[in-house]
């Protein structure tokens, strides 16, 4: 039923934005099949599949690819894909047999999706890296944190999934619906340094207008402004405030008991860090859940801190069906919303192998070929669980 209902892509098995692009994909309705390493078809996952939340809505297919069968199957599966999706180093997929140029003499149609950390070419392409040291290239790290502390890691949302997972994402799609123009498939090379570079795009402009400092906790959006700052609570929780126009400000000081007094104006700069101890002292008199009665819904812009725990549990993501609980496993639900053509999960996470055979006779595999390269160890079907 998603907008991308009908498109086949394959997916090579990955760790952190490749998959979670695949996920998003699926969760639109993309048939996917993820290729897994026969190594990991068995029964000793030390993560139980239904857990690993990124490989939802697809199923897996282990092969060899050290043998030239896997390989040959792996391009037939080319033939009639969409889209291929991978995350590995640069050249790892030309020294499989794998690489652009030999998918796209298969398939000229083919969307060839590449994710790397530091892009295809450049010093540094071949370099170990992880997402903060993408987002420490970019200059993305250097801009988050207080003032006087070092910078802070935000998880791995910003290089991993913002800037790698999603522009994948809309690099892949882009290039589906250029295709529909030209007839022609090509490569797309998503690098987490260069997403997470574009992600800074306002700062950056803010920076050469004068308006933005390049420090830590000295602007409107880093903890820096006293009304866009998290505040605790008399219970030790927290709440967050975000009262950047002035009529939010106005609101802010009205129900913070502050509007009849004689305050600096909003934006000066000096008087941030006074009027932030003023906000903390007010806000440790009341509860979160007192805050939430007061200010819930206001044109404050305001927000209780949730945990994991408690997201899912608040009325507002309940109405919208922000989480759902699928086989046992609260999770977020697929976004953004379609009218006509809803997304929707198609299946838990398959362990590595579940679907080897059934989804290689789905993409024109005869029981026979299937048979033979699970004989010679080609493929391999991970037991079915008890």
């Amino acid at each position: 039923m998603g907008p991308l209902s009908g498109y086949r892509i394959v997916e090579m098995a990955g760790i952190g934005p490749a998959p979670m692009c695949a996920m998003l994909l699926a969760d639109m309705g993309a048939d996917i099949v993820v290729i897994d390493r026969v190594a990991d078809a068995g029964l000793g996952i030390p993560v139980k599949p239904e857990y690993d939340l990124l490989r939802r809505g697809r199923r897996s297919v282990a092969l060899d690819l050290k043998q030239a069968e896997a390989v040959t199957t792996v391009l037939r599966m080319v033939e009639k894909a969409d889209a291929l999706i991978e995350g590995f180093r640069p050249g790892v997929m030309e020294r499989l047999g794998l690489g652009p140029d030999v998918c796209l003499a298969r398939n000229p149609r083919l969307v060839y999706g590449r994710m790397t950390g530091w892009g295809q070419d450049g010093p540094l392409a071949h370099a170990s890296g992880h997402d903060i040291n993408y987002i420490g290239l970019a200059g993305v790290l250097h801009a988050i944190g207080r003032a006087g502390e070092p910078p802070l890691p935000p998880l791995n949302l910003v290089g991993d999934f913002g800037g790698g997972a999603l522009y994948l994402a809309l690099g892949v799609v882009s290039a589906l619906l250029e295709r529909e123009r030209s007839g022609q498939g090509q490569v797309v090379d998503a690098a987490m340094v260069d997403g997470a570079a574009s992600l800074m795009t306002l700062m950056f402009g803010l920076h050469a207008a004068g308006r933005w400092a390049d420090r830590r906790g000295a602007n409107l959006l880093d903890s820096g402004a006293p009304f866009y700052e998290v505040y605790e609570t008399s219970d030790g929780k927290y709440v967050c405030v975000g009262s950047l126009e002035p009529k939010f400000y106005r609101e802010l000081l009205r129900l913070t008991g502050l509007e009849d007094e004689d305050l600096p104006g909003q934006h000066d700069s000096s008087s941030w860090p006074m009027m932030k101890q003023r906000f903390a002292a007010i806000f440790r008199t009341k509860t979160r859940a007192q805050w939430c009665q007061i200010m819930e819904g206001s044109e404050v812009c305001f927000a209780p801190v949730l945990s994991m725990v408690e997201a899912p549990e608040h009325p507002h993501n309940r109405h919208r069906g922000t989480f759902v609980n699928q086989n046992g496993v609260v999770q977020p639900a697929p976004a953004p919303r379609f009218s006509r053509t809803p997304g929707a999960i198609q299946r838990p996470p398959s362990a590595p192998g579940a679907d080897t055979a059934s989804a290689l006779r789905d993409w024109g595999f005869s029981a026979d070929e299937v048979e033979r390269l699970l004989g010679c160890g080609a493929a391999a079907q991970t037991p079915a669980r008890r």
